[in-house]
């Protein structure tokens, strides 16, 4: 039976938006929308999904979306979105309702608590990232700096406010803990999923993304590369490389990180590199299948920053990682206890280098089959259904929402 109050997703990225953020927050919608009145409050502009039993209804929010590195044009186009959400949900909230929001843009859930308080609602926030920790992981704040400082403040009374956090690594926990008067029973461990279906994917001759590549050991890079990563280190690590034929770079992605990729292989033109273009989704299972063993690149200090979404489906298709963090971080915790792959130092190239030689040398079929494993314990039903509980907590007005 629907509940007498609504629940308001909140989202700058939602379907067309071909982004994972986007895809995330539609399964959540459509899954809440089952048992629930949904409305959609989205950023992207196109298609909209018609509404109707069972399916959420969206509005749009004008927006102005901006390249990544314009970052004075990307504050002041995210900060006028979050305005507009707030005026949005000023109109639509009524006391008893529930919105769900995410940290992206960051502006966002700041917005999201304010009207949820204004108006008598409830509040959750999805942490994909914590800022401005990745601001200052990326170099472009000090730790120190007013404006580093002016977001913490912001985000201590933001986390106070809030009924519910949601964190999809563990590392998260602690340093959200850290803000005062942040209450651990508010904390929600809902992990991201696989959207594919996990089962291992052969390397085959036919592939269309490895045929035209002659090395015997494929190493894959794809997705977004954005201020958390490190392009460079994987560059360094192919130059220390260029030599040994029998291993390829595959490089598909998009952000600020591939274009200083591909300015770094305009310079040096190495060999042992190749780009292809973005990878549309009906392409993307062929390949993630084209590659023997992917990197995920993260710079120093992503413990409790930021997980990799793009980490499920690499396992989901058999592939082991060679993923670049903190041993403490949530994707590091994951490879290790499950054994699938290597866990490198952020900022040592040759640690990387030596990692993939290993895993050109090892080509264990075990440690494929046990990707595939550990990407079913990532099952979509059962965090959709953490979602929908969640949910149905914070209408009844249970002790989790009535502690914000």
């Amino acid at each position: 039976m629907l509940s007498s109050g609504k629940i308001v997703v909140a989202s700058q990225h939602y379907p067309p938006d071909p982004s994972t953020t986007a895809a995330i927050m539609a399964e959540i919608a459509c899954r809440i929308a089952l048992e629930h009145d949904v409305l959609v409050l989205s950023g992207t502009p196109g298609a909209v999904p018609a509404g109707g039993p069972g399916r959420p209804r969206v509005v749009v929010v004008k927006n102005r979306m901006t390249q990544k590195a314009a970052l004075v044009r990307r504050a002041s186009a995210e900060l006028l979105f979050a305005m507009r959400t707030f005026f949005a949900l000023a109109r639509e909230l009524r006391r008893g309702d529930v919105v769900l929001t995410v940290t992206a843009p960051f502006m966002l859930p700041y917005a999201v608590v304010a009207a949820a308080r204004l108006k008598g609602a409830r509040s959750a926030l999805i942490m994909h990232d914590l800022f401005p920790d990745v601001l200052v992981m990326a170099g472009i704040l000090k730790p120190r700096s007013i404006v580093t400082l002016m977001i913490r403040a912001a985000n201590g009374f933001m986390f106070r406010a809030l009924s519910a956090v949601i964190t999809i690594g563990r590392d998260a926990e602690r340093p959200i803990m850290r803000y005062r008067g942040m209450q651990r029973d508010k904390i929600r461990f809902i992990p991201n999923w696989a959207t594919l279906v996990p089962s291992l994917r052969p390397v085959t001759a036919d592939n269309p993304f490895r045929g035209a590549l002659a090395a015997r050991f494929v190493v894959g890079l794809s997705g977004n590369l954005g201020f958390t990563h490190d392009p460079d280190i994987v560059f360094e690590a192919a130059r220390l490389l260029r030599d040994e034929t029998s291993i390829h770079f595959l490089l598909s992605g998009w952000g600020i990180g591939f274009d200083r990729l591909k300015q770094l292989q305009a310079a040096a033109n190495l060999p042992n590199v190749s780009f292809v273009g973005r990878v549309e989704d009906s392409e993307l299972e062929a390949f993630l299948a084209a590659a023997d063993i992917w990197i995920i690149p993260y710079r120093k200090d992503v413990a409790g920053v930021s997980v990799p979404s793009r980490f499920y489906n690499l396992l989901a298709v058999g592939r082991p990682v060679v993923l670049v963090s903190e041993p403490e971080a949530e994707a590091a915790l994951t490879v290790v206890e499950n054994r699938l792959g290597w866990v490198v130092r952020p900022g040592r190239p040759e640690e990387l280098a030596e990692a993939i030689r290993a895993a050109c040398r090892t080509e264990d079929r075990a440690m494929a089959e046990r990707a595939v494993k550990a990407a079913a314990k990532f099952d979509r039903t059962t965090a959709l259904d953490a979602y929908a509980h969640l949910i149905d907590e914070l209408l009844r007005g249970s002790k989790l929402a009535e502690q914000a």
